[in-house]
């Protein structure tokens, strides 16, 4: 819910896993969130800002949460590059 100014004002707001676009409910206690830094692309340095990936705990539980890492970093990795050219 949104106030009069646009901002939002819901005490829990859920997140969507970036994998499979499962809501992640907030009794999945082994769902993680991981930061993934942005660099860039010429200097191969840092640029402080990062990408949040979710992955909702049933993944992790089936063992394909290094594939779905790896592949959801591939994947932002050439979206942030074609965005450049």
């Amino acid at each position: 819910m949104q106030n009069e100014a646009g901002e939002n004002v819901d005490l829990y707001v859920p997140r969507k896993c970036s994998w499979t676009t499962r809501l992640i409910s907030a009794k999945d206690h082994s769902s993680v969130q991981i930061n993934v830094a942005n660099v860039d692309p010429v200097t191969g340095i840092a640029t402080g800002e990062a990408t949040p990936f979710a992955l909702v705990g049933y993944i992790r539980f089936k063992s394909e949460g290094d594939m779905a890492l790896s592949s959801l970093v591939k994947k932002n990795d050439a979206l942030m590059l074609s965005a450049e050219e």
